[in-house]
């Protein structure tokens, strides 16, 4: 039987209301509410409202998934291992998806604010992914790069076609084998790049 903490049940209510009215309208006194305990038993856990938040950032974005899934990448082909990153990070989007469209919305509102607050989960992702580049590099697995800008290219067409998709067009990105057909064109790009290779040498053109 699995016993239910209360700093857990202060996190789920805390994640559901964020989902449903932001940062901003997401209160104390009603996550403490919902979480079935006072607002003076929320504070005693999480300190201030800043810090509950980033615990549910903590909880719910992609991170502590990238981190599981990083030993097992290692072994795997370089497509292989990003259609997996791929797959993982956009389910991972799908899943909080009430949550990515408030963020998204609040991010304009309150650009600073959110910035401070989530910016160090967003820059130890790219970290991350970033660090598992560099190893492939020191194998010359890889050629010479940033890999930290290669982590923002990756992720960040990622995000871009879940924003496009989910977000603004309301396209069910599960349905009919869209998602999968959009991480594998993602992935062929990012591996092999846009040029045509001449003379079929396997040498691109020079831009």
């Amino acid at each position: 039987m699995v016993t239910t903490t209360t700093k857990d049940r202060i996190l789920s209510a805390a994640m559901q209301l964020v989902a449903e009215k932001g940062y901003i309208g997401a209160t104390t006194r009603e996550i403490s509410r919902d979480a079935g305990v006072t607002e003076l038993t929320l504070f005693r856990h999480f300190g201030s409202k800043e810090r509950l938040f980033e615990a549910v950032l903590e909880r719910s974005t992609f991170l502590p998934k990238l981190k599981e899934m990083m030993p097992d990448l290692d072994g795997m082909p370089y497509d292989e291992a990003l259609r997996t990153l791929g797959r993982g990070f956009l389910l991972s989007l799908k899943a909080r998806k009430p949550m990515v469209k408030i963020m998204q919305a609040e991010m304009c509102r309150y650009p600073e604010k959110m910035k401070r607050m989530s910016g160090a989960f967003f820059d130890e992702m790219l970290g991350t992914l970033a660090a598992y580049f560099t190893t492939l590099q020191r194998r010359k697995e890889l050629r010479s790069f940033p890999p930290e800008l290669a982590a923002r290219m990756f992720l960040g067409m990622l995000f871009s076609y879940f924003r496009t998709e989910e977000l603004m067009r309301g396209v069910d990105i599960m349905r009919q084998g869209r998602m999968d057909r959009a991480i594998e064109g993602f992935v062929d790009i990012f591996v092999h790049g846009t040029l045509a290779a001449r003379n079929g040498s396997g040498k691109r053109r020079q831009a």
